[in-house]
């Protein structure tokens, strides 16, 4: 989501703001600005569109080198280039980049304009620089802590003072914010990816606390004033400027590195011979986790459905009582939080701010939260203080597809541990930790010999509409499938368990509507054969994903994609690499922007 870049050093700011914001586009966004100095006053560009087109429009601008920028996804007010940031004040003297919602801006808006305020934009952010100025008397720091004891919400924010040149003023409440400390210039963003460049020593701020960021280093307080000493800390993980390595695209390119990434989320965790696993980060005995009387996942999107089948092979595994709530829910209904139940935390980012939230009323209710996590030193991550980073590496396409498969290797490792002190033998334990240790074998067997993807792609990219089925373990498969279809290509789609089908979804069938159903041979199979029989009696064009050599099942269908063979609590992770597929090449057969759909964000900071 939005991305904030601030830089005050020996070199010229520009280009140091452009690099940084093109470390962030991953992120998602719909337009882009800068703000420096001119030496008078500030100079202020800003743009719909890429990072690139509004590098286009730089040349000439001022080598001074103090700045800030910002890429824009927007919440406020449409995508326009008065609704860019950064804004300034009336007089422009003073510019702001924020991240976060401003609750109550239309209350400050309202009060502003009866004060003789005048306002450009559309967005939440703009009273920010005006209520500044009003409180503005020679000391930047004091004037921001001011304007926001007047701000109800969340914010990530980077001010620069025309008349304060030596100067930034940052402050975080709910939207990440890292300060890097450089050899003479110091910079400050929203992702550590934007800092690397410069510096790996950084400095995260917390919640309520505002900065005063010079080229010597950062003075930290909290909003009423103490002052704080926050530890500096050195980013150890993979920051390097990401690269296609050939492919056309990132979506496709993390796709294929399937192979590896789960690999790493398995790699040291699982032991072979003792039929058991081991999580470090989480720092549980056998007593702690024979302790734990129900697990439940937390998380948005695609995180979510890999809670979902995480939490179904816990209950068949361990015999735990085990369910994935979608994070944005379950923050605000109250949520009952019992002292013997465990909770994950699933995030890619590890700065989901649903997800985070959700934390926080779990933690302020005395529950356990584990983090599982990709990004290092990540909100989730140092909030949780516990929990597993999966290490699938830098995501860059903003769909996700290797952060599922991992985070669903990650969960299953927890599974092994738990069940083998609850519920597995050993026999049973190296059953299912060989099972697990032969899943990245199988993942790279299917991506080498995907099948029929274009044809299937033929009939789904003019589709109206797209039905995604499964059972059981496939359930949460179907609705990470229907979620890709939509993400990259735009096509109406949905995801629903293959029994409840008849209960409402049967009614949108037509003949030749594309149905995907994610049928692996396991235990429900029977069953799945009826569901697809009642499709089928509809005309419907049946497209399904088998165990290779299911020759019953792939009989059946109007076109057969067959995956390597798996348990069934792993089949998740070779059942969605088709579907996965099929979303990428429509989304191409459409002509869609796969790596950077519209409307989405990678790292979603707001609610």
């Amino acid at each position: 989501m939005c991305g904030i870049v601030a830089y005050i050093g020996g070199e010229a700011a520009l280009p140091r703001l452009i690099e940084g914001l093109r470390r962030l586009e991953y992120r998602g966004y719909d337009s882009a600005g800068v703000a420096v100095l001119d030496g008078e006053g500030l100079w202020v560009r800003k743009d719909v569109g890429r990072v690139s087109e509004l590098a286009g429009h730089l040349q000439g601008g001022p080598g001074t080198q103090v700045g800030i920028a910002h890429t824009r996804w927007a919440t406020h007010g449409g995508v326009t280039q008065p609704n860019a940031h950064p804004h300034t004040d009336g007089t422009g003297r003073i510019a702001v980049v924020h991240n976060g919602i401003i609750e109550n801006s239309s209350e400050i808006r309202a009060r502003l304009g009866k004060r003789g305020v005048t306002f450009k934009s559309e967005t939440d952010t703009e009273v920010l620089p005006h209520l500044i100025r009003e409180a503005y008397k020679g000391d930047p720091l004091q004037a921001v802590r001011d304007a926001l004891a007047h701000v109800r919400g969340t914010y990530g924010i980077a001010v620069v003072f025309a008349d304060a040149p030596d100067v930034l003023v940052v402050a975080r409440n709910g939207s990440p914010l890292v300060v890097g400390l450089g050899r003479g210039e110091t910079v400050v963003a929203s992702d550590p990816q934007a800092v690397v460049a410069h510096t790996r020593q950084v400095v995260y701020l917390q919640d309520k606390e505002i900065a005063l960021v010079t080229r010597e280093g950062v003075q930290v307080s909290t909003l009423e004033g103490r002052e704080v000493q926050l530890p500096v800390e050195t980013l150890d993980g993979d920051y390097g400027l990401a690269s296609k390595e050939g492919f056309p695209h990132f979506m496709l390119k993390e796709i294929h590195e399937q192979p590896r990434s789960i690999r790493r989320a398995l790699r040291g965790r699982l032991q072979l011979e003792e039929g058991n696993a081991k999580l470090g980060g989480l720092n549980m005995t056998p007593r702690d986790l024979v302790a734990v009387n129900s697990v439940i996942s937390l998380g948005c999107g695609t995180s979510f459905h890999a809670g979902m089948a995480a939490a179904m092979a816990i209950e068949a595994l361990a015999r735990v009582p085990a369910r994935a709530e979608i994070a944005s829910e379950f923050r605000y209904r109250h949520p009952i939080i019992p002292r013997d139940t465990l909770y994950f935390a699933i995030s890619q980012s590890g700065e989901t701010a649903d997800t985070l939230g959700a934390v926080q009323e779990v933690q302020l209710k005395g529950g356990e939260v584990m983090g599982v996590v990709n990004v290092v030193g990540s909100t989730i991550a140092r909030t949780c203080a516990r929990g597993v980073y999966v290490h699938s590496g830098p995501e860059i396409a903003v769909a996700s597809t290797k952060a599922f498969t991992s985070q669903v290797a990650a969960m299953l490792v927890y599974t092994l541990m738990m069940a083998r002190c609850t519920n597995l033998s050993l026999e049973q334990g190296q059953l299912v930790a060989k099972a697990l240790d032969a899943v990245p074998g199988a993942v790279a067997h299917y991506l080498s010999e995907p099948g029929p993807i274009e044809e299937a792609v033929e009939r789904i990219a003019k589709a109206r509409y797209v039905l995604f089925l499964g059972r059981g373990f496939s359930y949460p498969v179907a609705l990470e499938g229907a979620l890709k279809l939509k993400e990259i290509a735009y096509i109406p789609s949905e995801g629903y368990p293959a029994g409840e089908m008849k209960h409402g979804p049967i009614a949108m069938l037509d003949p030749g509507t594309p149905v995907v159903f994610v049928c692996p041979r396991d235990g429900q199979t029977e069953k799945a054969i009826s569901n697809m029989m009642e499709v089928k009696a509809r005309g419907a064009w049946l497209i399904v994903i088998h165990t290779r050599g299911d020759d019953e099942v792939a009989r059946l269908a109007d076109l057969a994609i067959p995956v390597p063979e798996t348990a069934d609590f792993a089949s998740p992770l070779v059942t969605v690499l088709p579907l996965q597929l099929i979303a990428y090449h429509a989304g191409l057969a459409l002509g869609r922007d796969v790596d950077k759909p519209r409307n989405l964000a990678k790292s979603v900071t707001v609610e």
